[in-house]
């Protein structure tokens, strides 16, 4: 199987920076710590954007990421973002073989 690429973009809505900034650091690290098959999973501020951040993720394969996605680390991220978010663009990427 490929690697999967995930490019996830999001905007903290203003009032909600620190609380989500702290959740994105929280989901950073136990991602390191507790999911199988990820290769690289970073995450990036935007430098002209504080309200923008964006994780660059690779995945061993579809089954990893699908794994993560079931975590509990991954559901109480998502559970605890609801409605703290101006936008969210969310790429899936396979690198092609050139």
């Amino acid at each position: 199987m490929s690697q999967v690429v995930i490019v996830a973009k999001l905007k903290v809505k203003e009032e909600f920076l620190d609380e989500v900034y702290q959740e994105l650091v929280k989901l950073h690290s136990n991602t390191h710590k507790f999911d199988d098959g990820c290769i690289q999973y970073d995450l990036h501020q935007d430098t002209e954007d504080k309200y923008s951040f964006t994780f660059v993720e690779t995945w061993a394969n579809q089954e990893a990421l699908s794994n993560h996605e079931k975590k509990e680390h991954f559901i109480s991220f998502v559970n605890a973002l609801e409605d703290k978010l101006e936008s969210l663009n969310i790429d899936k990427l396979k690198k092609l073989d050139i």
